[in-house]
């Protein structure tokens, strides 16, 4: 192994919060899961399980595992970091329908005593209803993604950890507001028309596509932070930049337009159906 890779490898030890953190949602979420299958068994399929349990390993790859110290000296593996975090991460967990799940795996004295009184107070759901309407959710995910972008705040979030944690957290919960509406995890009753989710997934590939071209064209690195660590890889902080935009520019692209060109099958299929 290269001495550069093995460096990272030396330096990296797990972290325990968001390890044990990690491991005890995969245990709510199993056992309310098995529990919910016995009376919901088509509801619960195997796939949710797999889907969820993916979603928590994927979180934990991106910032629990060694890829966050090649985030660290890397713009391009941040990139890969913040494309799992905003873009895999949410639509694996919201695919495996956490809410029951999860607060049947929890003990009945939390959910009874603690968590029913709050999930029943009026003002967080009509909050939660909020967040989660299509132009908000839009609104939170693309102004977070630009925000923590700006070279400054990039720069700061890298030179101060505990920043940089709530980057992170940013980045994932407004992720997972922007994917509620398209995912509409059960028992979510709202269901928005397909044709209003196009727009809604072209605009977020629109300000994804502007930031990637911004850096990719950009004739000098937009990040100070990289010119002031050491160059571990020996990379040319420009190169790494032109790569971690081609990666936000192609594969984040992805993300949003493999969804739009399922849901305008799926709208010329019922036009289709309705004509017939």
């Amino acid at each position: 192994m290269p001495p550069e890779i093995q460096a990272v490898f030396d330096d990296w030890s797990p972290p325990i919060f968001l390890t044990t953190l990690t491991l005890l949602s995969a245990i709510v979420y199993i056992r309310g899961w098995f529990a919910i299958r016995k009376t919901r068994p088509a509801q619960f399929p195997d796939w949710r399980l797999a889907c969820f349990l993916a979603g928590l390993a994927v979180l934990w790859l991106s910032i629990g595992s060694p890829m966050d110290g090649f985030a660290d000296a890397l713009l391009s593996a941040h990139m890969v970091e913040h494309l799992l975090l905003m873009s895999v991460v949410p639509p694996l967990i919201l695919l495996g329908a956490p809410q029951v799940p999860m607060l049947r795996g929890l003990p009945r004295v939390v959910t009874v005593n603690l968590l029913g009184p709050l999930l029943r107070w009026g003002a967080l759901r009509r909050l939660g209803h909020f967040l989660t309407t299509p132009v908000v959710a839009w609104i939170a995910m693309n102004v977070i993604f630009l925000g923590w972008h700006v070279p400054g705040a990039y720069n700061f979030a890298l030179e101060h950890e505990r920043w940089h944690d709530f980057e992170h957290i940013c980045f994932l919960g407004s992720s997972i507001l922007f994917w509620w509406p398209l995912i509409r995890p059960w028992p979510t009753s709202a269901r928005y028309p397909g044709w209003l989710m196009l727009p809604y997934l072209v605009g977020a590939d629109i300000v994804n596509t502007a930031l990637s071209a911004f850096l990719a064209f950009c004739d000098r690195p937009a990040y100070s932070y990289y010119l002031t660590v050491p160059n571990t890889f020996h990379v040319s902080p420009l190169a790494d930049q032109v790569v971690g935009a081609v990666i936000m520019w192609v594969i984040g692209s992805l993300f949003f337009l493999v969804p739009a060109a399922l849901i305008t099958i799926s709208l010329i299929q019922q036009d289709s159906n309705v004509r017939a």
